[in-house]
């Protein structure tokens, strides 16, 4: 007899407990930063580049998950695909069978990348940079691996090892042996590597901490000197890939560019089953698996899961047909010249830098004596609170979501899905203007909010 389970009726009875429910398992910090910032808000559903609450208001998602729904929230293409794999029942995750759709995916991965061969499929970002980092470290024979200051890799022990934030660090050592380098800096590359046991760099074209890319020309002449020194580049792509910054990945921005090994996850879900995939040429790959006793040395339980893979291959079809990279690069450039045009306007505001729709809006130390002494004060409780005070009236006054691109950093990010629209494009920059007009204007609600951020910031030292 079959047990009906009705997980509406179970959402019905028990939604409204959802931040007592995180509060009391799971962790507790979450709801507590999300009260104090006032994000404690009710999303009932969600379409597009677009969430809404009860009462059928509209907020923004320039966020994206970090990422993950680069095509937007319920992609009908996407869902289509989903709910077809599970009406196929399959004979999925047999584990001594070869399924189709895992090569289907690999070939339509790899004909973006010709110079690749072979790609592993994993379960998120983090797994695809483990991969990547065991992968060079057998096929080279050498122990360490080179990452870039305020890198970010994913959390788990290796990928961590490879993380150029010490607030993510702390207290989980020791790592594995490897070494910061600053990015772009081709000095420091090549003294490291001149030691002889390094198997490779790995690094973000665009680092999604402060959205900082990495110069013209440094990818290839790292390239270079990592070869010349039998050394591999990975480039993460995790962020950066599937046409977030107007090409179908990061490092095609640069012409000869070729790394050994790519890491891709986020977006590739198509927001529904997580998925990340390492892509490598083929010599790597043959080292590896070298041997019909080594065809399990490196596995996935949930790896090229039917699911994953249906929604990977419907993401493709989709940025394909619809012509998303194309799109990306006008709504991108429209976004950042319409923000660039705002620095001579405000004080406060340094910087617009990015690509495609990754983008990072700095703000800095300002040059009026009024609004110097209140940056100031922010600045001695801690760095990083202006960039949360612009964060939180922009989604409790104009329901916009975004983030602060990194601890201590005054530093928005904006990723917003690929989907977005002129429309959307001129919601923000019109609420980020009115936003700017309240900073400079030395009064008001987002001041006030100013001191209560400084009260919780001296209460966490």
């Amino acid at each position: 007899m079959t047990t009906e389970f009705d997980l509406g009726a179970l959402l019905a009875e028990r939604g409204a407990e959802r931040y007592e429910l995180h509060a009391r398992h799971l962790n507790p910090q979450l709801p507590r930063m999300l009260h104090t910032i006032g994000f404690d808000k009710v999303y009932e559903r969600a379409e597009g580049a677009h969430f809404f609450d009860a009462d059928g208001n509209d907020y923004l998602d320039m966020l994206a998950g970090f990422g993950v729904m680069g095509l937007g929230r319920h992609h009908p293409v996407v869902r289509k695909a989903l709910h077809d794999v599970l009406d196929l029942d399959l004979a999925d995750l047999t584990r001594f069978d070869c399924q189709p759709l895992p090569g289907l995916l690999a070939e339509r991965l790899l004909a973006h990348s010709p110079h690749l061969d072979r790609v592993f499929f994993g379960n998120s970002g983090t797994e695809a940079v483990e991969t990547a980092l065991k992968f060079a470290r057998y096929a080279t024979g050498k122990p360490r691996v080179l990452y870039c200051d305020h890198a970010f890799h994913g959390l788990t022990t290796g990928s961590l090892s490879v993380n150029g934030e010490d607030g993510f660090r702390d207290g989980f050592a020791p790592l594995l042996p490897d070494t910061a380098i600053p990015l772009g800096d081709l000095d420091a590359l090549a003294r490291e590597l001149r030691k002889g046991d390094v198997a490779a760099l790995i690094v973000e074209p665009i680092q999604g901490k402060g959205v900082h890319e990495a110069p013209p020309g440094y990818l290839r002449a790292a390239q270079e000197l990592l070869h010349k020194h039998k050394a591999l580049l990975i480039a993460d792509e995790v962020q950066t890939g599937l046409g977030r910054t107007g090409d179908f990945y990061a490092y095609q921005h640069e012409d000869g560019v070729e790394p050994d090994l790519v890491c891709v996850a986020k977006a590739l879900s198509g927001g529904y089953v997580p998925v990340g995939a390492t892509l490598g040429k083929e010599w790597i790959f043959k080292k590896v698996y070298s041997s019909m006793d080594r065809v399990l040395v490196h596995s996935a339980s949930f790896g090229s899961n039917a699911q994953a893979m249906a929604c990977g291959l419907a993401v493709l079809s989709v940025m394909e047909n619809e012509q998303i990279v194309a799109g990306v690069r006008r709504t991108g450039e429209l976004l950042k010249s319409r923000l660039t045009a705002l620095i001579d306007t405000y004080e406060l505001l340094a910087d617009v830098r990015g690509r495609g729709l990754m983008i990072g809006i700095e703000f800095g130390k300002p040059s009026s004596l009024k609004l110097r002494g209140r940056w100031t004060m922010l600045q001695a409780a801690r760095k990083g609170l202006f960039a949360q005070m612009v964060v939180v009236p922009l989604l409790q006054k104009h329901r916009i979501l975004t983030q602060v691109s990194g601890d201590h950093l005054e530093v928005i990010k904006l990723i917003p899905p690929l989907v977005i629209d002129e429309a959307d494009v001129d919601r923000f920059v019109d609420a980020f203007t009115a936003v700017m007009d309240d900073a400079h204007s030395g009064g008001g609600l987002m001041w006030d909010f100013g001191k209560t951020l400084i009260k919780q910031a001296v209460a966490n030292r």
